[in-house]
């Protein structure tokens, strides 16, 4: 196994490298990853202290610094101490700046500033708070999709990541022999979507839920003849009402979710529109 220092540096929270460093390690195997996270580095002394960590620990350097003096300094000690340094802002700002024909602001943190967006993200975790297994299913057409499936089909842990995404997002159990009401039947605003999984999978999913409750007793909740009839059950209902079924069987919550998107995009017209000015995303919708 490969081990290795990774410097992580962001004048800002420091989500988006460590998203970034996060997809781009994935892709390797064997490698044991020593990660140094500096955030809200914004003057010239912080970087000084990095480097000097740097040289004290040499390895790849990722860093999303919007302020050219500050960039200027961190490549030049990289350069001294022979380590790379991966801009991962610089190359889609300068094509961006180069195709609209304007300068960028360099405002360090810009992405998480509290315009319309920042409050359309926070209004919809509260919906989903408010609308998770099945909660205030009167006033489900306020939403932007509904999710609906057997229990452990990640319902609710999806909902929440796309509430993240500005998605008001309910999801509600389905119960064999309970049928839907017409408050889910006779949706037209949200995409309603059904998810999935196959019925073993299903069965290990629950039994590991069990396990962490101290339950390790058979009951119907894991009983492979009456789960895939669950299963069946939730197929037909989707299929009655031409609804999309996303299997999730061996899927991230960020793929499915990903999916979801494509859908509320589509309803849309295939577009997902949003301004950097005050007022958020508009014209795709909240996708």
């Amino acid at each position: 196994m490969k081990r290795f220092h990774l410097h992580l540096v962001s004048d800002a929270t420091g989500e988006t490298i460590n998203s970034v460093a996060r997809a781009a390690i994935s892709q390797f195997e064997d490698i044991e990853v020593i990660e140094h996270f500096w955030s809200l580095v914004r003057g010239k002394r912080q970087i000084e202290g990095v480097l000097a960590a740097i040289e004290s620990n040499p390895g790849v350097v990722v860093f999303t610094l919007v302020s050219p003096e500050l960039r200027e300094v961190l490549e030049a000690g990289c350069r001294r101490l022979n380590v790379p340094a991966v801009p991962v802002l610089e190359p889609v700002i300068a094509a961006l700046s180069n195709y609209l024909g304007i300068e960028s602001h360099d405002q360090p943190g810009r992405q998480h500033t509290l315009d319309a967006e920042y409050f359309d993200r926070i209004d919809a975790m509260h919906f989903v708070l408010s609308h998770d297994d099945g909660q205030s299913i009167h006033n489900l057409e306020a939403a932007d999709v509904v999710l609906l499936g057997v229990s452990r089909t990640s319902k609710t842990p999806t909902c929440f990541y796309l509430a993240n995404r500005g998605i008001k997002a309910a999801n509600v159990p389905l119960v064999l022999g309970s049928p839907v009401g017409p408050e889910i039947e006779e949706l037209k605003n949200p995409v309603v979507i059904g998810l999935t999984t196959t019925p073993e999978r299903l069965i290990q999913v629950r039994r590991n839920r069990l396990r962490s409750m101290n339950h390790d007793q058979e009951t119907d909740y894991v009983d492979l003849s009456l789960v895939r009839e669950e299963v069946l059950a939730a197929r037909r209902l989707f299929a009655k009402h031409s609804w999309p079924i996303i299997d999730v069987t061996r899927r991230s919550i960020e793929e499915v979710a990903a999916e979801i998107l494509q859908y509320i995009a589509h309803r849309h017209g295939g577009e997902v529109v949003f301004s950097t000015r005050v007022g958020g995303r508009h014209g795709g919708g909240n996708a």
